[in-house]
Order: structure tokens, then C-alpha cells, then sequence
């Protein structure tokens, strides 16, 4: 037991104080204490200095917990307080059902079908790496995909990790079920009821017009960002689908939902109806758009040949009836995204049937570019309407010989005349000239030329119009580094050498012609819902005498001339044929162009068989078949 008493009196010396008696309970009997100072030292002390490093050291690691709760709190507080919140309450678009195109008189002709969609969403997909991969083997299996197909869409979602990225649309039924029932073993994987887009089968060369719509490109959505465009949007990728997509598209709504730690919806917090896209009528007559598919496909079976096209505009207004060009496709390949072997084998096919041959194709015009010709060479007061020379089978210069196609010539040939059986003769004087004839020259035949809408795109509402050629003295020197020859011009007014020309680009020329000379731009949207869209003309200074001249010349060819096959329709009819060469050792170009009533047309065609020979007898016959189409089912209508 502790003695106090020891304490104070005996070897360990005077204890002064209650706090010295206190700092002594624990002193062991064995420790030593020596006398000297008043002062007993009877513990150890902590220097100075170390309260000061650990001072330091804890005001340092309070600064790092502050300037850290700092950064997280203040600076990235809105970063995570929106990553946090995306864990609880998710914002999905609405996407507005897409607009319905309908022909001008109210038949579909693309419209939206329901469809299974299958999607991912990569934050919901399962954290382990083993199971994570067995649910995407899994979901590839149930939809009929590869696994690279959902290897592609995840490294997209990867990206953007709330978002719903579409791994396959249309899904079949049984497939669907069958993920229906697996789909809530499979995290982050969702079965969904969507649409698809549905196009017009009876008429498959309207793919070219119609287009279709795909998952948007990297550039694409660059482009389209500020436009509220989604890495995972689908957009209009060709035709009618990619030219209107702002007007088909809609304005998307948006849903915001509470989520639980699966990723499946709990709640609807919030909600923005989507405002669903236009509906559009076009110009197209689906039925006369059939009836011409169906006869040139049989021509084109005939004569064992593969590609074709032929334009159907009104001359009154431009608004385009039919635009058929061979081969085509089938747009609902593409609707829930195409199989990839079809697609390739669409690219590798020699006759490239994704090509809008109608709209896109140049080609030698040949001899329907004659009443171009001989618009500019009265215009130009080059001849009169009475002006003739004799064709006696072609024209000599120096060691070239420029031929008539007929043996010994036509004789004594005006402008009507030689129009009416295509007098090469007659068009090299003109446009070149001889002896003592100035001709127009090449500056004139292309300046004449762009007032019909040659060597320039026509501003039809499609995209991938080619603007066709016209050759120049500059452009051949520059090119070719040869200088322009008379041979160029001779050749260039007959519709040959290095000009080239679209079908639709012909059919545009020829409109103007058929209605007195007022040039439209062709257009195959006629209204945006019940709004009508107006017609818009080219403003171009035609000579009214000059086109009426030549639109005599066109009626002629058919009353005695070389579309003399066509006499014996019901109504008056106009025309011009044409056989152009093409390069290389193939056949040449059939070519028709006409219109119809002659007195008040209300249809101008243009006909193109590719390699097939001559104008006169593969295209007029086609032209026949079209225009008595016409006076039985529309014209007697005024339609």
C-alpha cells in the first residue's frame, strides 16, 4: 500500500506538492532520485519541436480533406450531383413517329409499321466481365445478330452510357417472345415495341425517289448536333427520306423516369409529347410509275439488256408524274438496317442498281439535242424558218468526213425538215457552220444551251443530281491540252463528243419546249401536309417565235419523220429521237423525247435504253405505250 509518509521523509527526498505526490504514484520502488535542485524530474518530457512537425503535419492533411471536399462540393458538385442524379432519374427522348408520304392522289407510299427493337444501355449491363459476356452472346443469339454487331454498338455506348442504342429492329415475333421471357435474366438489355419504315412494293424502281432511312454517320451527327440529333438517331439516308428530313423528322418530346439500381423504371417524373413529322404528297402518279417500269423492264428482258431510264414531268407546272430509272432496289432492305452480305452484293453489282441512273446518269444526248439547236440558230439569227441547205450525205473537211446517217443525204432540208429526220447535215452547218455560213460556234450552242438547264444541275428536291457537261475551247485545252477543232462543234451539235446530259436534265429542256418556253424547276413534292407548294419557273428569256418554230419541227418528225410510229395516237403528239453513241465498243444509246397533247401538253417524256440500239425503233414504241396510257387514264381527265 501507498505511504505518503514514506514519501516525504524518506530516501526519495521532500515532495512539496499534491501535484509531485500525484506524478509519484506510479514511480516504480526501485527508481532512483538524486538530490540536488528543489525540483524532482520524475517523468520524460516531449520537446518542442515534435509538437510542432505533428502540428504540420495535421494542419497539412486537414487542407488536402478540405480542398478535396472543396473540388468534389463546389467545383465538380454539378458533375456529380448529375451523375448521381442519372442513377435515379433518367431522360429519355421521345422519338416523333415519322411523316407519311403519300403520291398525288392519296396512295401510301411510305408509311411507319410496328416492329420488336432490340437495345442496349451500357451502364445497366451487368459489372462482371464473365457474366456481362454471356448476356451479350445471349441477346446475339436470341435476335438473329453476330456478336461483332453487338460489339459495334457497344463500343458506341461506351460513349454515352445512358443511352439506349439499338442493337436490331424487326425483329420476329418468336425471336421477341423468346427474349421477352429471358429479358429480365439479361441487365442492360431491353425488348421494346418501336417503328420501322414501310415502303411501296409494287412499284420497286421508286427506291431511287423514296431513298430510306439509317443510323446516323460520325459525320452526320457532327453536322447535325445544334439540331438535337442523338449518336443513336436514325436519319434519312437517300431520295425524298434524306432530302425532307427536317420536314418528316418531327420534334422529338422527352420522358424523365426514376430508375432503380437495375436500370428498369419505377416512376414517371416528367413528360414532353413529341410532335410527330409532315406528311408529304408528291407529284408521282404510282400508277403511271408502274405501268413504265413494267414496260421497259419487258423491253430490257427482250433485248437482254439490264439498265434504263425514263422522266415524266409536267410541262405546266414541272412537277415530276414518273422517275424510273433500272435497276432498282428494294428500300425495306434497309428499313431495320441491311443484311450486310445483300449490301455488299448490291455495291459489287456491275449494273449498280443503287445508282439513280434518271437523276444522276450523263449521257451523249445524240440527236435530242438537235431542238437545241436549232432554238439557238433561230435565236441567233443564224437561219429563218425558211433557211435551207441540201444534206447530201454529210460535210468534208479536208481529210474528214462528217456523215449524213442517211446514204446520199435528205436533199433540200429547212429547220422543220431536218428536225423532223434528224438531218445531221442541216445541225453541222448551223452549229458549226460551212462555206458561207457562219454557225453558231461553241460559245453560242452552250450559252443557248444553259437556257434550257444543260451542263447545270435543275434544282430537283432530290439529292445526287449530276449537272451534267458542256464542253469549252478553254476546258479542252486545259484537259485534254489540244486545241478546239471544227470537228468539236460538228460534233457537239449533233449531241455528241464530250457533252453529256442527265435524262431529267433532257426532260426539263423538253417541258420547256412542249410548254411555249417557260423553263420550270422540276420538283416531286407537291404539298407539306395541306400546304401545296408552288412551282417555281427559271427566270430565262426564251424567243417565244424560235420555240414554236421547233416544237413544229418535234411535230413533224412524228407525223412523217422518224417517230412517225406514234401518228396514230388519239391525240396530237410531238417528239424527237435520238441514237447516241457511247464510249467505248458498245451499242449505242436509244433515245426518245416527246410531249403530249401537242395543242396543250400535260405530259413530257423523256425515254433512255441504255446499249439499245436506235432510238426510232427500241424507244418510240415505249413512248406509245406511255402516251396511250396517258389519254385513257389521265388526260381525258385533265389530270
Amino acid at each position: 500500500m501507498f505511504n505518503p509518509f514514506y514519501l516525504q521523509h524518506g530516501k526519495f527526498g521532500t515532495v512539496r506538492t499534491a501535484k509531485d505526490l500525484t506524478v509519484l504514484e506510479d514511480v516504480p520502488s526501485d527508481f532512483d532520485v538524486t538530490d540536488g535542485d528543489d525540483r524532482a524530474f520524475l517523468s520524460r518530457t516531449i520537446p518542442n519541436r515534435r509538437f510542432v512537425v505533428g502540428g504540420l503535419f495535421v494542419c497539412i492533411g486537414l487542407s488536402l480533406l478540405l480542398g478535396r471536399t472543396i473540388q468534389l462540393q463546389i467545383v465538380e458538385g454539378d458533375l456529380y450531383a448529375a451523375k448521381a442524379e442519372s442513377n435515379r432519374v433518367r431522360s429519355m427522348t421521345l422519338v416523333p413517329p415519322r411523316g407519311i408520304v403519300f403520291d398525288r392522289f392519296g396512295s401510301v407510299l411510305i408509311q411507319n409499321v410496328p416492329a420488336f427493337v432490340a437495345s442496349m444501355t451500357y451502364a445497366d449491363l451487368s459489372k462482371v466481365d464473365e457474366e456481362r459476356e454471356l448476356h451479350i452472346a445471349r441477346v446475339a443469339d436470341l435476335v438473329g445478330v453476330a456478336r461483332t454487331d453487338v460489339d459495334m454498338v457497344m463500343k458506341d455506348a461506351r460513349k454515352d452510357p445512358y443511352e439506349s442504342f439499338v442493337i436490331k429492329k424487326g425483329i420476329a415475333y418468336e425471336a421477341a417472345m423468346r427474349f421477352a421471357i429471358e429479358e429480365p435474366t439479361l441487365p442492360g438489355f431491353h425488348l421494346t415495341i418501336s417503328t420501322v419504315r414501310a415502303y411501296e412494293r409494287t412499284a420497286p424502281s421508286l427506291s431511287h425517289t423514296l431513298g430510306y432511312t439509317g443510323n446516323i454517320s460520325a459525320d452526320e451527327y457532327a453536322d447535325r448536333t445544334l439540331d438535337g440529333y442523338r449518336p443513336v438517331d436514325e436519319i434519312g439516308k437517300n431520295g425524298i427520306e434524306r432530302s425532307a428530313e427536317t420536314l418528316l423528322r418531327g420534334t422529338p418530346g422527352m420522358l424523365r423516369v426514376e430508375v432503380d439500381a437495375r436500370g428498369d423504371e419505377r416512376s414517371v417524373s416528367g413528360k414532353t409529347e413529341p410532335i410527330a413529322g409532315e406528311n408529304l404528297t408528291l407529284t408521282i402518279d404510282l400508277p403511271l410509275q408502274t405501268f413504265i417500269e413494267q414496260r421497259v423492264q419487258a423491253v430490257l428482258e427482250k433485248l437482254n439488256l439490264t439498265r434504263a431510264s425514263v422522266v415524266a414531268i409536267d410541262p405546266r407546272d414541272g412537277a415530276v408524274r414518273a422517275l424510273v430509272s433500272i435497276p432498282s432496289y428494294d428500300s425495306n432492305a434497309f428499313a431495320g438496317g441491311i443484311d450486310r452480305e445483300l449490301y455488299q452484293s448490291l455495291l459489287e453489282d456491275e449494273n449498280h442498281p443503287l445508282f439513280a441512273r434518271a437523276i444522276a446518269g450523263e449521257f451523249p444526248p445524240g440527236s435530242t439535242f438537235k431542238p437545241f439547236i436549232a432554238y439557238g440558230a433561230l435565236a441567233e439569227g443564224i437561219v429563218t424558218p425558211s433557211t435551207s441547205f441540201i444534206s447530201s450525205g454529210g460535210i468534208r473537211i479536208g481529210e474528214w468526213f462528217f456523215p449524213d446517217w442517211k446514204a446520199g443525204g435528205h436533199g433540200v432540208t429547212d429547220v422543220r425538215t431536218a428536225l423532223a429526220w434528224s438531218v445531221n447535215t442541216y445541225f453541222y452547218v448551223v452549229g458549226g457552220g460551212f462555206d458561207q455560213v457562219t454557225g453558231l460556234g461553241v460559245e453560242r450552242i452552250t450559252n443557248n444551251a444553259r437556257l434550257f438547264g444543260f451542263g447545270e444541275k435543275t434544282g430537283v428536291d432530290l439529292p445526287g443530281e449530276s449537272d451534267g457537261f458542256l464542253p469549252s475551247k478553254e476546258w479542252k485545252q486545259e484537259v485534254k491540252n489540244e486545241r478546239w477543232y471544227i470537228g468539236d462543234t460538228y460534233h457537239l451539235a449533233i449531241g455528241q463528243g464530250d457533252m453529256l446530259a442527265t435524262p431529267l436534265q433532257l426532260a426539263v429542256a423538253n417541258a420547256t419546249v412542249a410548254n411555249g418556253g417557260q423553263r420550270y424547276i422540276p420538283h416531286v413534292i407537291e404539298k407539306i401536309g395541306d400546304e401545296v407548294v408552288v412551282p417555281k419557273p427559271v427566270d430565262v428569256s426564251l424567243n417565244t417565235e424560235s420555240v414554236q418554230v421547233v416544237r413544229e419541227g418535234m411535230r413533224q418528225a412524228v407525223m412523217f419523220g422518224s417517230a412517225r410510229f406514234l401518228s396514230y395516237l388519239a391525240y396530237p403528239v410531238a417528239g424527237k429521237t435520238g441514237t447516241a453513241q457511247a464510249s467505248g465498243d458498245v451499242p449505242t444509246h436509244a433515245w426518245f423525247e416527246g410531249f403530249a397533247p401537242y395543242t396543250d401538253p400535260t405530259l413530257s417524256i423523256v425515254i433512255l435504253i441504255e446499249n439499245g440500239g436506235e432510238g426510232s425503233s427500241v424507244a418510240v414504241p415505249i413512248a406509245k405505250d406511255i402516251f396511250e396510257w396517258w389519254f385513257a387514264n389521265r388526260n381525258s381527265e385533265g389530270l
